[in-house]
């Protein structure tokens, strides 16, 4: 096809009912232009820099598409402009609800998929009330007042090696969403709700690197080019260059520059100094305290309290989808440094409930589940639930399901002018993952009442040093560690300890930069390119154990505790907790086991003084138990649990937080009765759209998402999980084995199960070699640096239905292991990098493959009464 790679990118939402009426509900622009996935693209609506003309030309153009294809409910259009004429190309058109229309949603308060069902039902535009104000109906189209920015939220954080070229490949997890009265203003809010450690348009490490090498990183679009191209107009470059790398428009870059120009001008003033205009200039421009506190090296809160003094505090506008025509019901909010406030007062009891912000590996949809169950809990309670969150994709972020909804980012300094305007009785931080829990220290320290568990209790869970202390007081055993704060201190307590070892950043979530280190070397290399270390980040190092970890989420109301379920993992300890298969009810423990962790549960529930919910790890080693690690907060496993047991856990622990014990709730403390039928947790990873990532399995989380599976019988749960999960499951073929030394022993039982379910069996020399030992059949297959047949000639011929690879040492893209299990990802093929996975599933295939056995083990001697052996006793 024709290349229009470079020209403008626009969206269009678009209605239509079955009497032939349309409207457009919002249009869309992307910053990036053609060539960038629009799930990968910073996207602002309205548009900015269509004229009326470009406007017109293609909402007409969108109107004509949805009429001539008939399409009832929504569609979203998407068109290529060329920016030197009218010319303009149809990208695509979606006759559904798409990612595009929850951002839409969002943007203007317009319930798309809302208003498309009842469209469906056969209700026209000009019958269904616009539920925002109640006034209108939904014929009008909306017209907003603000603009609002959406930026992707990507993984390389936690995936350092991998390719950060954006392309048509949608790579990103997930996005924020910001509003505000001005580009300016809406992409810092953006920029400061993607938790990316920075609050401003400027990341660290670029500042360090050549005017060069920015110039060659601006060439290929990535994650980092907003950032990039911040950086080079901070270093003066022509906006025309800037425009020919990248196609940005010249609106777009303008204003960029004027945030770098303000930002100069603020390095230039004083805090002492600083006026009133310039403040509220600068405020109004969307400039956080926490960028001024650093350019003018005072607190914080220095700042805070100033602003207060000079009555420069964000009023609140309402998403009201008719740029205040109309007076709207729907308390649906955004902050800004105007004049008018448009919050009604209230005088009802309020909980503040925190989001979770964007998703992304290791802070998912779990949480947001969580956070809606507790906003329904808080309303049923009788008090109104305020949720202040980011995320367009969300439920949380829907208008209709709190009290109060602020769209904000989730800082201190954002979520502190919430809490000042409406005045609630607490903020609960237990459903909003790390992000929530993070906040909950500044909260405190400027008044704020955190609810369900004390911030020092908190940090006993969080803090390295005071969790030891906490175990060894309540006489709990955990692996042995320290926490080390230079290289030299790490290597003598790894050497003192013994390999294998895991090392970790202190405050981590989703397991980012952990890893089992076998060696000094590797421990080298590791504090070399993986971590920081040093007295402000601590690295914690762990004896690493081998063994059945399980999990436990707890609910408490301050006396009583109920266990609602333990979920065993497939996995064995060592692959992150949410890349883990997950069953339940465990199946592996002694009752006297699972009793040992019902009591640990009771008394560390009843150390910290738990008022919510309680998530804790355990680690089944040599018959003995461990604590791995305890979350002071609602967990990944939270949605599934609830579901298995039919506990509704978030509510459950949101009414203990409000003073409501379990037994008013009607339960009985202790370990809820376990089903009759079994349960899996099966996570789902991504590694098909992320080139050079490494799937082997281990402490960082690398899964995206889950799926439940559920049945009578283990391996048939366990079987639906794993369809689920979008794995193809053959039940004959080719098994590849390339398996390390240390595991061959071990894998040899479940090979010899594959092969009796008739799989031929190929092996590389070595593992070849090993199982001919034991008896088995094997073809053998050369390492790739040796020339053909190679295990990747049988991948690319689409002759390897299952690989089972166990890590040797070393991840790097060059070695055997790494090209074996891309090629398998990149053609769908199941790689097995767990021993235990590839147990579990030999016990799937077992359980659905046909029985084979020979009628008769001798030939009939004469006639045809033959008793056959089948028929005996």
């Amino acid at each position: 096809e024709m290349s229009i790679a470079g020209f403008k990118e626009v969206e269009y939402e678009v209605m239509r009912d079955a009497n032939d009426n349309c409207i457009v509900v919002c249009n869309m622009e992307n910053i990036d232009p053609v060539g960038v996935h629009t799930g990968d693209s910073i996207v602002v609506a309205p548009s900015q820099t269509l004229s009326d003309k470009d406007y017109q030309l293609l909402r007409t153009a969108s109107l004509n598409i949805i009429r001539a294809l008939k399409i009832s409910g929504g569609c979203n259009v998407q068109f290529a402009l060329d920016p030197e004429s009218f010319q303009y190309y149809v990208i695509e058109v979606n006759p559904r609800v798409s990612r595009s229309s929850a951002l839409a949603s969002k943007a203007t308060g317009y319930p798309i998929a809302k208003l498309a069902a009842k469209i469906a039902l056969g209700y026209t535009l000009d019958e269904i009330e616009n539920p925002v104000t109640k006034k209108t109906y939904a014929c009008f189209e909306p017209s907003i007042d603000y603009v609002v920015t959406k930026i992707p939220r990507w993984p390389f954080d936690k995936f350092q090696n991998a390719n950060r070229f954006l392309g048509t490949q949608m790579k990103a997890t997930g996005e924020v969403m910001a509003i505000g009265r001005s580009f300016e203003e809406s992409i810092l809010k953006a920029v400061r709700s993607l938790e990316l450690g920075t609050n401003h348009l400027q990341l660290n490490k670029l500042s360090d690197k050549s005017t060069e090498d920015l110039v060659e990183k601006l060439a290929k679009p990535t994650d980092e080019r907003l950032f990039v191209v911040s950086e080079l107009i901070r270093r003066d470059m022509d906006l025309r260059k800037i425009h020919d790398l990248t196609k940005i428009d010249f609106f777009f870059l303008e204003k960029i520059k004027n945030i770098v120009q303000n930002e100069k001008n603020i390095l230039n003033s004083s805090f002492k100094e600083v006026n009133f205009e310039n403040f509220k200039k600068w405020k109004r421009l969307g400039f956080s305290d926490a960028f001024l506190s650093k350019a003018w090296k005072v607190q914080e809160t220095e700042i805070f309290s100033k602003r207060k003094d000079l009555g420069l505090i964000p009023v609140y506008k309402t998403v009201d989808t008719c740029a205040a025509e109309f007076e709207a019901t729907t308390p649906y909010y955004y902050s800004t440094y105007e004049e008018e406030d448009e919050v009604q007062e209230s005088s009802r009891q309020k909980i503040v409930v925190l989001g979770s912000g964007p998703i992304r590996i290791g802070q998912g949809i779990e949480f947001d589940y969580a956070t809606v169950h507790a906003v329904k809990a808080i309303q049923d309670f009788g008090f109104d639930a305020i949720v202040i969150n980011n995320n367009p994709e969300t439920v949380s972020t829907d208008f209709s399901i709190s009290d109060r909804l602020y769209f904000e980012p989730l800082t201190t300094e954002d979520v502190m002018h919430v809490v000042e305007k409406e005045k609630p009785m607490g903020v609960i931080v237990q459903f909003g993952g790390q992000t929530a829990i993070n906040l909950a220290s500044s909260l405190e320290e400027r008044g704020v009442k955190i609810l369900g568990m004390s911030l020092a209790d908190i940090d006993r869970t969080e803090d390295r040093q005071k969790f030891e202390n906490l175990l060894k007081k309540l006489d709990i055993a955990q692996p042995l560690g320290q926490t080390v704060t230079n290289k030299q201190d790490a290597i003598r307590v790894a050497e003192g300890l013994g390999y294998p070892v895991l090392v970790r950043p202190s405050y981590v979530l989703g397991g980012r930069a952990m890893e089992i280190v076998y060696s000094t070397s590797e421990l080298d290399s590791y504090i070399d390119e993986a971590v920081e270390v040093n007295p402000n980040q601590p690295v914690l190092i762990d004896r690493y154990m081998i063994g059945l970890e399980l999990e436990v989420d707890a609910i408490c109301d301050g006396e009583e505790v109920l266990i609602p379920g333990i979920m065993e993992h497939i996995e064995r300890a060592g692959v992150h907790s949410g890349d883990s298969i997950a069953v339940y009810p465990p199946q592996k423990i002694y009752p006297e086991t699972k009793e040992k962790i019902i009591e640990i549960t009771k008394k560390l529930c009843s150390e910290l003084k738990v008022k919510g919910i309680l998530n804790i790890q355990f680690v089944l080693h040599k018959g003995s138990i461990y604590v791995i690690e305890v979350n002071p907060r609602s967990s990944r496993t939270v949605p599934f649990l609830s579901k298995v047991t039919g506990v509704p856990m978030a509510k459950v622990a949101t009414l203990c937080i409000l003073g409501k014990t379990l037994i008013e709730q009607g339960y009985k403390a202790g370990y809820h009765p376990e089903p009759d039928f079994y349960s899996v947790k099966v996570p789902v990873f991504s590694f098909a759209k992320l080139t050079k990532v490494d799937t082997h399995l281990g402490p960082e989380m690398k899964s995206t998402g889950e799926v439940m599976g559920t049945d009578k019988t283990i391996a048939k749960a366990l079987y639906k999980g794993l369809l689920a999960s979008g794995m193809k499951l053959p039940t004959f073929g080719n098994l590849i084995c390339t398996i390390a030394d240390k595991d061959k022993e071990e894998v040899l039982p479940i090979v010899k199960r594959f092969h009796q379910i008739g799989f031929k069996i190929y092996a590389t020399d070595g593992t070849a070699a090993f199982l001919e030992k034991h008896e088995i059949t094997v073809r053998r297959l050369q390492k790739i640096e040796l020339g053909s047949p190679n295990i990747l000639d049988m991948i690319y011929a689409g002759k390897a239905h299952y690989i089972l690879n166990t890590l040797t040492k070393g991840k790097a893209p060059t070695r055997d292991g790494f090209q074996i299990r891309r090629a398998a990802v990149e053609r769908n093929i199941i790689c097995l990098t767990s021993i235990d996975t590839a147990e579990a599933l030999v016990n799937v295939l077992e359980a659905i493959a046909f029985q084979v056995e020979p009628l008769a083990k001798q030939k009939p001697t004469s006639g045809r009464q033959v008793e056959m052996p089948i028929y005996e006793k």
